[in-house]
């Protein structure tokens, strides 16, 4: 073969970069090989021209602020600088009212009381049980399946009970979850707008894991983004990585031989050795119905992939301009982060419909205020602005349907910021069609890599199985965000991808290879 390596890391997202750092920590010669011409998959930044940086993709970082993952790479010695918007996040209703979610958490409580007598009480108490869980539920979170480690933290902490009661409420729907706790709207608005992040709308159960860590860590360490774009996160791990990094080069297939990962064969014929692991950065679809031969898969688990479960498509539109937003509601104006799309029943009335394959008459935006969160953005007086809403998977998408979408998206800000249009000196439009032509990772424009629905987490994520990162193949670990624990940029999925071929390369590598494979050989048994 023509390169030979310890471990070949196919896919150059932060995932991908997390757990080449990892291995290369540990002393292992790697190899990162990524299809498109530059690594960051969904986290980079782009020169609009005329000063402007545009984020291409993702933009906000609470979870990569926030993962003990992140944080033990110490990135900031490595260039990274965080800049925060003056308040975290503004959702806007119908009537122009808005509920404030600030750093500061008298802030919040103030905004939240203004819609509901005790709320404020009330969002004191759920952060005061955020700061007793964190870092047991991060741990818990992130970690691979089962996470002995966070459950034994949260039981320390909470007790069985109010353990019991927090796994409880994690799994209701984010609007039984605000009713429970909440007299006005204002507080299960900036839970259900979070929890819309995802794929699950306000009567979703497990809305409430969403929306809730979403809030809390917003309410914690805000919604940072990289100074200078959001490529500099990128960069930074980069710039940390002590391996080899090939740009545009595709990975056609994983080689396999008596059950063992020995390498990758890229587009031009070229083979990579490798040594001890080859590790997976992208979909699992791709991966088991594209990169690895049938033949060695077990038919159950092909099964489970042909049904994996992707989450809703996407369509963002990135504007330039003039000068900031004019928000008829002052607290969007100075929020990073804004949400636009009505009350609970206005959320509940778009996930209904893109449940039913219809695109949303009314719909929720997401948009962020970038040069609000980071003066380096664009020229000063002007601003830079994305904004992106959910559709369903599958539709076609024409230039001209695109437009049209574009346009009610604009008229929607329009009716909250009279005079936005006016301030539009450019706009760029993607469909699904084109995220995916930009990041091959992005099928049909799903951005999270599989939905976050109950039925595909943890040990369902992302087929029935483990919930880790081991494959049936030996050697061979998938460290996308379609395996646990999901979408969101914390690098939990690549670094628990690392840690799993390390201990498959440990002292007692023997064995764990022994109990990975009777695990898989029982959970794939064709029994029918």
């Amino acid at each position: 073969m023509s390169d030979d390596v310890d471990a070949v890391v196919v896919g150059g997202g932060p995932n991908g970069l997390v757990a080449a750092n990892v291995l290369a920590d540990a002393g292992w010669e790697v190899l990162v090989v990524e299809a498109a011409d530059e690594v960051g998959g969904a986290v980079r930044s782009a020169d609009g021209g005329g000063g402007v940086t545009r984020d291409l993709f993702s933009a906000f970082y609470p979870l990569g602020a926030a993962s003990p993952v992140l944080r033990g790479l110490e990135l900031e010695r490595h260039g990274l600088v965080w800049r925060h918007a003056p308040e975290v996040l503004a959702h806007v209703l119908p009537d122009d009212r808005a509920v404030l979610l600030s750093r500061d958490v008298d802030t919040t409580a103030k905004s939240v009381e203004a819609f509901g007598v005790g709320d404020g009480d009330a969002w004191h108490a759920e952060f005061d049980r955020w700061r007793v869980v964190r870092d047991g539920l991060l741990d818990a979170l992130l970690r691979p399946f089962p996470p002995v480690r966070g459950a034994t933290r949260l039981l320390r902490d909470l007790g069985a009970g109010d353990a019991l009661r927090l796994a409880r409420s994690l799994a209701l729907p984010v609007r039984t979850f605000g009713t429970e706790r909440f007299a006005g709207q204002g507080a299960p608005l900036l839970l259900a707008g979070n929890a819309m992040h995802t794929d699950l709308g306000p009567d979703q159960a497990g809305g409430t894991a969403f929306g809730w860590l979403l809030s809390m860590l917003g309410q914690d360490v805000g919604f940072p983004v990289p100074e200078g774009g959001a490529g500099a996160l990128t960069a930074a791990l980069v710039h940390r990585l002590n391996a080899r990094v090939d740009t545009g080069r595709r990975v056609t297939d994983i080689v396999i031989a008596d059950g063992r990962a020995l390498g990758i064969r890229d587009a031009d014929g070229g083979l990579v050795r490798a040594r001890k692991a080859v590790l997976a950065d992208v979909p699992a679809p791709t991966l088991y119905l594209d990169l690895v031969d049938a033949r060695h898969l077990p038919s159950r688990l092909l099964a489970d992939v042909k049904a994996f479960h992707w989450d809703d498509a996407t369509i963002k539109v990135d504007w330039t301009l003039s000068s900031p937003i004019p928000w008829t509601a002052t607290e969007a104006r100075r929020a990073g982060t804004v949400h636009l799309g009505g009350d609970l029943n206005g959320l509940a009335s778009a996930a209904a419909e893109l449940a039913n394959r219809r695109v949303p008459r009314h719909p929720f935006l997401i948009m962020g205020q970038m040069t609000t969160s980071d003066p380096t953005r664009s020229p000063d007086g002007t601003e830079v602005v994305w904004g992106y809403t959910h559709v369903p998977r599958g539709d076609a998408w024409s230039a001209d349907r695109l437009r049209r979408r574009a346009d009610r998206l604009e008229q929607l800000v329009e009716q909250h910021a009279p005079g936005f249009r006016d301030t539009i000196t450019a706009r760029h439009v993607q469909g699904p069609a084109e995220l995916e032509e930009t990041n091959r990772s992005l099928v049909g424009g799903s951005i999270n890599q599989g939905t976050a629905a109950l039925h595909q987490q943890l040990v369902f994520r992302p087929t029935p199985g483990l919930g880790r990162a081991d494959t049936p193949v030996d050697r061979l670990f998938l460290a996308g965000s379609s395996a646990h624990p999901g979408g969101g940029v914390h690098g939990a999925a690549g670094a628990n991808a690392a840690r799993a071929a390390l201990a498959r390369n440990g002292m007692a590598g023997e064995a764990y290879r022994l109990l990975m494979s009777g695990l898989h050989r029982a959970l794939h048994a064709d029994r029918r």
